[in-house]
């Protein structure tokens, strides 16, 4: 069952702007991409270091640490030295209010 939580305005988090929010299952990464809100949990599967400071590079997110890259739509990764996906949380506006599905 789903259990939607709030995490922000629309207008907290701007298209081309990302928010890391605490959760119960763990730090979420927030993105407002041109195609809408993705949320994705802010650990690196390489070594689970934090991945949402590194650059976007379009639906990408590439880790600080080790320059691997993360799809953000779906948490594939994408190049080495990853090579286990990443978590994926659903995402919704729900009156204004960015909502993240922690149950998935």
């Amino acid at each position: 069952m789903a259990e939607w939580i709030d995490v922000a305005t629309e207008q907290d988090c701007p298209k081309g702007e990302r928010m890391i929010v605490d959760t119960d299952a763990g730090k979420i990464a927030v993105f407002h991409l041109s195609q809408g809100f993705y949320a994705i949990e802010d650990r690196c599967s390489h070594d689970g270091g934090e991945l949402a400071s590194g650059e976007c590079d379009g639906d990408e997110i590439i880790c600080p640490r080790h320059g691997a890259r993360f799809c953000i739509l779906n948490g594939k990764a994408l190049t080495p030295p990853a090579y286990e996906d990443i978590e994926v949380f659903k995402v919704r506006v729900n009156n204004g209010m960015i909502q993240v599905d922690i149950d998935n």
